[in-house]
Formats: structure tokens, sequence, C-alpha cells
């Protein structure tokens, strides 16, 4: 079966690649994923061993490392919980809206890749997160695109 790849964007002060890195098993869900299209990629698309650049959003946009998926879409249930910040009254455990997936932390790179130094790299021009007002938290991503900027770490 193919492997899809993926970017997977977070606000470091709320999960970094670092909190990733420290979790037990180094695995943790994906949760409070908001948007529709996003959802239906955790839902629908992504597969076990998928792989995963991890994007640090916010003031100092970068891919900072690579992840893989571990478990496929299941409902999300911080979405049931009143107390947590990503609740939804409209989602229930007997009709979920939200979805989530697990991923297990592979590798941190040694230096972020700044969003503006992936504007500039040759084979990127077509990448989704390059495109003006693209704002989707999870984004597909090709192989090729994936193996430039994994190579990038090296560089």
């Amino acid at each position: 079966m193919a492997v899809n790849h993926w970017l997977m964007k977070s606000e470091p002060d709320e999960f970094s690649i670092t909190d990733l890195k420290n979790k037990p098993n180094q695995t943790e869900h994906w949760d409070g994923v908001r948007n529709y299209q996003a959802r239906n990629f955790m839902r629908d698309k992504m597969k076990i061993n998928d792989r995963v650049l991890f994007y640090h959003s916010g003031v100092k946009p970068s891919v900072v490392g690579t992840a893989r998926i571990v478990k496929t879409g299941y409902p999300d249930f911080t979405a049931w919980d009143p107390k947590n910040k990503h609740f939804d009254p409209k989602s229930t455990p007997e009709n979920p809206i939200w979805y989530m997936v697990d991923i297990r932390f592979v590798s941190q790179f040694a230096e972020p890749i700044f969003l503006a130094r992936l504007r500039t790299v040759p084979g990127l021009e077509n990448m989704m997160l390059l495109r003006k007002g693209m704002r989707l938290s999870i984004q597909p991503v090709t192989a090729k695109e994936f193996d430039i900027i994994v190579g990038m770490d090296s560089v």
C-alpha cells in the first residue's frame, strides 16, 4: 500500500515537536482540529505509516521534524468535554463530528527550516503550504516535496 505524506501544523506553545518527543512512546493523539477539510484528511485519508512533516506555525513558521501516523482516524473525544477548549456541543459519542489520529515522533531537525527558506527551494513551487492564503492545519504533501524538505535537514 502506498504511503501518503502530510504536513501537520501546531503552535509550538500549544504542542511542539519537543512535546511529542517527550511523550511516553513518543506518541500522541492529534486533537482539536476544527476544520472540515482537515478532519476529512484524518478521518478518510491518513493511514498507518503515513509520513508527516511537523510544522510550527506562529511567529517563526518552520518545519521542525518528522513523525508517522500510528493510529488511523477515530472520534476526537475532546469535543465532548465541556471543560476542554476544543469542546463542540454538536459533537457527541453517538454522532461524532471531529476526528483525530495518533502520531509518533521520528526525528527533530537540527535547525528549523523556515517558511521563507522553503519559498526559495526548487521543487517546492507547487507545495500547498506555499500558496497564498493557505491556512489549513493539515495538508497533503507529495513524496518529492517531503524528500526535498527532509533532505534540507542534512544540508
